[in-house]
This record gives structure tokens, sequence and C-alpha cells, in this order.
């Protein structure tokens, strides 16, 4: 008899918005969120500054059953406004009821069938997600105390993210780390953990250096150069080694940004798996079509933007960034603040700490007060730290990317399954989807391929990925998220077609409120 309480068939572990979201799917099996934090909201509680907003309109991150109160406002809402309109879509439907708080997850252990995991062995189906019996042992680590409990379930689903908790290091040479450095270093994890009046605090009169150049270090080393406003305020250094392109809304020369990108017709010409020859040939004759979009964008973009004046001109065109999820949007006063030196730039492949600061490899030197690493997160690591063995060699795939299937399902893990590892330019409405799908997974209402087909897929949706950009490890389907969630309805048994005519179907843009019920 299993020692461990059984205290419902499924487990979620994580409260941001994909384990919300999954939550709220699978309700009528009763399951047990284990959320190692007092709060729901992931990274927009823990890991957002106090200028954190939205990169995308209200309407692109939203419920499909839950639409914002004022969706139409134009303006991008802050943290705060996303955690209520949070709190406010658990309550509604009551998701609070399966949390349970300060409940962290230290350990997973296999005890279901040892045949299944026999992946040196000829894989064959991947099985039924609710075996009717004990699969997966959970140890929780409750309010912080030494105890563990352990429980026990039929199916696990892991919904911790890719960001917040484990922070990415750089690595240095010998005797050039930051111990050897005088001032203060930080990652923009702990930063994110200070109010705002300690934030000010802590940046004002100082010189910072912000290693990085996406929207973490973009947001922080402009709240630097507030915090240094006056004849006392030091300018705020920002390392970029690679530039990306940044937009300032989502307008280009006067057309919405979404005719170029998020309709059926704008993702027609870019490739996506499991395409036939004919359009294989078609993409190909197209892709002229394709570089010119993404010129055109360019074009504007650095006639709105002084990127060339300050060295930040990428050299990569704006479609690779768009295929790899690594637009961000730049805040209005950032520039302005760059023109007043209040945020200077150095373009740097390599460097390291010296006594009083950073050393790069032109042999040229910069003083520093403190170092914030905007460097980003592990979050693989994260799932490591949990996983057992074999599963945990799992992890570690060649490209970067864990294989899931549709996304959602490692076909070498049983009963267990990812929300929230697919990145879109909509993350919200990608984990929504795929929660959809996964409830209908568990309840049989379809069968899932064999475990050789699902490999197989997850290797067609790497190979798109690596052609459309050379930043492909970040796992995002956005020239193809259409494409992609036509297919996992057609796999549900719904009408991947979710519009009301040929016209809208054709350029009008697809968001949650298209896959709101079965059509």
């Amino acid at each position: 008899m299993d020692p461990n309480p059984l205290v419902s068939k499924i487990a979620i572990i994580g409260a941001g918005v994909s384990g919300l979201a999954a939550a709220k799917q699978l309700a009528h099996h009763n399951p047990v969120v284990f959320e190692a934090s007092d709060s729901i909201g992931g990274v927009w509680k823990h890991c957002s500054y106090n200028s954190t907003k939205l990169q995308s309109a209200r309407w692109d991150y939203e419920f499909s059953d839950f639409p914002w109160p004022d969706r139409n406002n134009p303006t991008f809402p802050s943290h705060l406004e996303i955690l209520d309109y949070l709190h406010s879509y658990a309550n509604h439907f009551d998701v609070l009821k399966y949390v349970r708080f300060n409940s962290k997850v230290v350990q997973l252990r296999y005890i279901g069938d040892k045949e299944i995991v026999d992946v040196a062995g000829e894989p064959g189906h991947y099985g039924t997600l609710l075996p009717g019996q004990t699969v997966w042992e959970i140890a929780v680590q409750t309010n912080g105390s030494d105890t563990i409990q352990w429980y026990s379930f039929e199916f696990v689903v892991i919904c911790i993210g890719k960001y917040g908790d484990v922070p990415q290091i750089p690595s240095f040479p010998r005797n050039k780390s930051p111990e050897i450095f005088d001032g203060k270093v930080m990652h923009c994890i702990d930063y994110c953990k200070l109010d705002k009046d300690a934030a000010t605090e802590l940046l004002k009169d100082k010189k910072v250096a912000v290693i990085g150049c996406k929207k973490s270090a973009i947001d922080l080393a402009l709240e630097c150069a507030e915090a240094n406003q006056g004849p006392e305020g030091k300018p705020c250094t920002m390392v970029v080694r690679t530039p990306h392109w940044t937009v300032p809304h989502y307008w280009v020369w006067g057309l919405p940004f979404f005719l170029f990108y998020s309709t059926r017709a704008s993702q027609f010409p870019h490739e996506r798996p499991n395409q036939s020859f004919l359009r294989t040939i078609l993409c190909f004759l197209l892709s002229p079509v394709r570089h010119a979009v993404s010129k055109f964008i360019e074009t504007y973009l650095l006639w709105k933007q002084p990127l060339e004046k300050y060295g930040l001109k990428p050299d990569h065109p704006f479609e690779e960034d768009y295929a790899s999820c690594q637009m961000a949007i730049m805040p209005d006063n950032f520039f302005p603040e760059a023109d007043k030196r209040k945020i200077v730039f150095k373009r740097a492949s390599k460097w390291w700490f010296w006594q009083r600061g950073i050393e790069f490899d032109d042999k040229t030197k910069i003083e520093a007060d403190i170092v914030v690493f905007a460097t980003g997160y592990d979050g693989k690591k994260k799932i490591k730290a949990i996983l057992p063995e074999p599963f945990c060699s799992l992890m570690e795939f060649p490209s970067g990317i864990m294989p899931l299937y549709r996304g959602t399902i490692h076909p070498l893990i049983p009963n267990m399954s990812f929300v929230g590892y697919l990145e879109s330019v909509a993350n919200l409405h990608t984990a929504e989807v795929r929660s959809i799908w996964l409830a209908r997974l568990v309840d049989d209402k379809f069968k899932l391929p064999s475990v050789q087909d699902m490999l197989d897929q997850t290797m067609k949706d790497l190979e798109v990925s690596k052609r459309a950009t050379r930043f492909y490890k970040r796992h995002c389907i956005s020239t193809y998220s259409i494409n992609h969630s036509d297919e996992i309805c057609e796999e549900m048994g719904w009408n991947a077609w979710r519009k009301k005519s040929w016209l809208s179907e054709a350029f009008s843009p697809y968001g949650s409120q298209d896959y709101r019920k079965e059509k």
C-alpha cells in the first residue's frame, strides 16, 4: 500500500499564468496546485520592476473566457494591473481553492512502470495520462520548514516556467570574477525584490553597469537614469554584446503591426512544420516578401529611434528577433535619457571584473559601484533540480530546447506535461490553448501519436526554428502560431478556422477570443 497520501489524481507545480490556466481547465479533476511563494502570478509577482509593463496590448494578453474590463485601453498595463487581472480571473473561476501556498516542491520520484522509461529500447505508445494508479511521488516543503511531506499522484503538470528563481550568471576567467570587485554585484532577480524607495536609494548617485540589452536591461537602465537626475547623478552604462531590435509602439509607417505577422495572410510566407512539398516551394518563392517586410519594419525603426547613433543597430534582420520572441518595446523616455548622457552604451563581446569596475576585451575599463546582471534565467536548471534520472538527463538536449510535443508533452517522460515552455508573442494565449488541449487529452477525448511520431514532430519544429532564426533556442512559434493552433484544434476535433468570414480569416489577427469555445 502506498504510504504517501493521494490527495488528487493531478498535481500542478506553480501558480503563475500557466499554472492558473492549467488549474482552470483541469478543475473538474480537483487538482492540487503547489506554489512555492505566498501569491499567484509567477514572474509578474516576483520578477517585475516597479516600472515593468506588459509588452503587448491588453486584448493580446487575456484569457479567452475572461476579457479585461477595459480591454480597449491602448496603454500597456503595469505588472500590478496584470496581477489584479490574474487575481480576478482566479477568483471568478474559484481556482484559488486548489492552490497550496508556501509549498515548495523539492523532489519528484517516479514509481510507475519502469519498462516505459527504458529509453534505449524501441519507443512505443505513450499511454493514458491517468493510469488509475500512483505514478509520481512529490516531496513538498511547507512554509520553509525542514519537514518534507510526500504526496502521490497519477499525473503531474509542471508550470514553474523558464524565467525567475534561478539566475543565469556569466562565467569569468580566473582572478577576474566578481570576488575581486570592490563594489556590489547582483542579478536583476534580486533587484526585483526591492520596493520603489529601496531601489531608488540603491541606484541614486551610483555608477551602475547593467549587463544585457533586452527588456530587463532596458527597464533597469531607465530606472537607474531616473534615480540619477540632477548634478550629482551618475550615468548608467549598458554593456551590450548582441543588440536586438526594439519597437517604440505597435505601428509601422502608420500601419498596425498585426498586419505584418499576426494574420493568416502575413504568416503564409513563413515556413511551418509539416508543410507539403508545394508549400515548401511557395515559401522559397515568397522569401523576398518576408525579407521585404522585415526591411520595411527596419527602415521605420531606424528612422524612429537613434539606434545607429548609439551603436545599437542589430547585425541581423528584424524577422529573426520576431521569430525568436526577442522583440521588445522601448519605453518613450529611454533615448531622451541617453541624449542627456544618463544612459551610455558599451559594445563588447567579452568582459570581466577588475577591482573598481569592468574591463573589456578592447583593453578599456569603466568604474562602477554596482554591477547588475540582466542576463536571464536558467529555467531548465529549475526542472533538473527536482526531476529524477533518467528524466533529468532528457533535459540536456543538444539543441538547448526541450523536445515537447505540442509544446506540452515530453514523449519520453510518462504521465507528465509542461505548460509555459513554448513562447509566442502572446504567452498567456499560448499557455491557455495548450491547457485546453491538455485537459481534453487527460479526459481521453483524443489520443497521442506514437512516441516515435511525437519525437519526429519535435524535430520538425526545431528544424523550422533553426532555419528561421539564429536565436532558435527560445523555442518560439511566433511566425507560425496560427498554424500551430490549427493543428492543436484539429487534434482536439475542433474546427481550425475560427473566424466568421473568409476575409477576416485572411486579414484579421488571431487572439484568445477566437478560441473561447468549440466551433
